[in-house]
């Protein structure tokens, strides 16, 4: 019996958490919300994650530290990017993680949807599927 796929959600705007939230329910996926890089790395729920849909920028944590403490505790978990500010070396920096996708905000519903399920089919490729 294969597990439900969890899809972690960590962006310090609780209303960007919010639509995303209900956007990945309505297409029937399991979401976890947290407001911090901290809050998921704390999360009892952390390995049972299939998927992190992060923020780059964040205070205390951004979402390439975030990525970067993941990887120090053995968790190749597949990784999207999300950022209002698409600067070249963000894209870079997401590349060299590793990440499967790198959106741009304002995003549409069908790239974020692709991007996750694409994740969810590479596990933890580490081919990244960039989005402009």
């Amino acid at each position: 019996m294969t597990a439900t796929p969890v899809i972690a959600i960590v962006d310090d705007d609780a209303s960007v958490r919010q639509a995303l939230g209900s956007l990945l329910r309505s297409f029937d996926m399991v979401v976890e919300l947290y407001a911090s890089g901290n809050d998921l790395l704390q999360s009892r729920a952390l390995d049972a994650i299939s998927c992190l849909v992060t923020d780059v920028q964040m205070p205390e944590m951004n979402g390439f530290a975030l990525c970067e403490a993941l990887r120090m505790r053995g968790l190749s978990i597949p990784v999207v990017f999300m950022t209002a500010f698409p600067e070249e070396n963000y894209r870079q920096r997401a590349e060299a993680i590793g990440a499967i996708c790198f959106l741009s905000k304002p995003f549409m519903d069908p790239e974020i949807i692709q991007c996750i399920e694409n994740a969810l089919a590479h596990g933890g490729a580490k081919t990244p599927r960039q989005r402009r």
